[in-house]
């Protein structure tokens, strides 16, 4: 029913910037919050930022002045634009979508594939 495809993700040396995209598509009536988690082997997945409709915006501390989450509500994606970027940021970055279903009216949750991001010399 839902699709998310994102793309972005690959190498940086430290102190680069890459921007992560997320689509998402099919049958959707309104996009609530979508937002960027990331999650390294052995660790839990981890909130990087989120954003709700309306534009308001939250961000884990360790990212906060580095990294901007927008989205385009036309084109129902969402963007992490990262800076300044630290070999503590490599990780697998994944897109969360929180929607209703076109027809049902069902409140439903979306996780994207995940997108490798590593931050090494």
């Amino acid at each position: 029913q839902v699709q998310l495809v994102e793309s972005g993700g690959g190498l940086v040396q430290p102190g680069g910037s890459l921007r992560l995209s997320c689509a998402a598509s099919g049958s959707i009536l309104s996009i609530n919050v979508m937002g960027w988690y990331r999650q390294v082997p052995g660790k839990q997945r981890e909130l990087v930022a989120v954003i709700t409709s309306g534009g308001i915006t939250n961000y884990a501390d360790s990212v906060k002045g580095r990294f901007t989450i927008s989205r385009d509500n036309a084109k129902n994606t969402v963007y992490l634009q990262m800076s300044s970027l630290k070999p503590e940021d490599t990780a697998v970055y994944y897109c969360n979508v929180d929607l209703i279903i076109v027809g049902t009216y069902l409140r439903e949750n979306y996780w994207g594939q995940g997108t490798q991001v590593t931050v090494s010399s």
